[in-house]
């Protein structure tokens, strides 16, 4: 019998989670049941999927660099993704800000609730003020600086560092053009051969995707609040969705524009990767899985996805920019 695609699977996942929880949330002992044991199934998955990340750009990107051979065409292809980016992100905020000022989400909340939700995160709210307050304070080359690490092994630790991780391994490739072949050589090869291993942990991995968005979903529907707040979520996920189902539309436009694919084939090769996105909401979790359909599927050379997409999950957060002009 022919094997369920992959993203059918996710599909599948995703809908019995949702009915998993509904049905158990009948019952007192329901949530208790999907928090203790369904959530950490979820939990473990996307941890297996941000735990290779971070070698997964290292090997990646050390090797799509190196493999350029010419300085100059990594410079090309750098101002042709950051201005790509850019524009991207500036159109993914005004589609954000078109959509809550027409659908306005928060209008359902009641005045009570409002004052509840103002007391319950007061403390939290207060804390990111301060935060925001010293990096008002900082210089305008801070982030700059920031992005440039003392020490790869600290930075290499968390997967907030992803962009101090590009630097080293941007900076290390070009070290490989640079020296003579006899002494890249093994290097390179080690890095391919590290590689391949990352993309085999990531099918691996992916064999558990179903399972995962199960525990994913049914905890979040379990884990939702009621009533009037609920409603208001509701709408403002509604709002979150709308817009990101209009960038999709926008990315498949310019997919078809550009490469003459069909948005058909676009979208079925790239279905996983959207459908993880979408359930785990985490871009690090989610690049080991683009970056593999993205070569694999869709046919982008390895020197190009291997140097565009770690950027992209790091700076070219289009969702998040969208979600952030809405939550405002």
């Amino acid at each position: 019998m022919k094997r369920l695609a992959l993203h059918w699977q996710i599909v599948l996942g995703m809908l019995l989670g949702v009915l998993f929880a509904l049905v158990l949330g009948k019952f007192e002992w329901g949530p208790g049941l999907i928090k203790d044991w369904v959530k950490p199934f979820g939990n473990m998955f996307i941890n297996a999927l941000k735990l290779i990340a971070v070698p997964l750009i290292l090997g990646s990107l050390i090797k799509g660099v190196s493999d350029l051979q010419d300085i100059s065409k990594l410079s090309k292809m750098g101002f042709k993704t950051i201005s790509f980016y850019i524009g991207t992100t500036i159109l993914a905020v005004s589609i954000g800000l078109i959509a809550v000022n027409i659908i306005k989400p928060g209008n359902s909340i009641t005045e009570e609730t409002r004052v509840e939700l103002l007391d319950s995160y007061a403390g939290e709210a207060s804390a990111r003020q301060a935060a925001a307050e010293v990096q008002r304070e900082q210089g305008p080359l801070q982030a700059l600086e920031d992005i440039v690490p003392e020490n790869i092994f600290h930075a290499a630790t968390d997967n907030g560092n992803m962009l101090q991780v590009i630097f080293f391994a941007v900076f290390f490739g070009i070290a490989l053009i640079l020296i003579p072949e006899n002494y890249s050589q093994p290097v390179k090869a080690f890095f391919d051969g590290f590689n391949e291993v990352i993309l085999k942990m990531v099918d691996i991995i992916m064999l558990a995707a179903p399972i995962g968005v199960f525990a994913l979903l049914a905890s979040l529907v379990s884990e939702a609040p009621s009533a009037d707040l609920f409603i208001a979520l509701g709408m403002y996920a509604f709002t979150v969705l709308l817009g990101l189902f209009t960038i999709i539309v926008i990315q498949v436009l310019l997919v078809s524009a550009f490469t003459k694919r069909s948005p058909r084939s676009f979208m079925r090769a790239m279905a996983p990767a959207h459908l993880l996105g979408f359930s785990t909401s985490s871009s690090a979790a989610t690049l080991p899985v683009t970056m593999e359909r993205v070569e694999d599927y869709i046919g982008v050379r390895k020197e190009v996805a291997s140097f565009v997409l770690p950027v992209g999950a790091t700076i070219n957060m289009d969702g998040t920019s969208l979600y952030q002009a809405v939550a405002a």
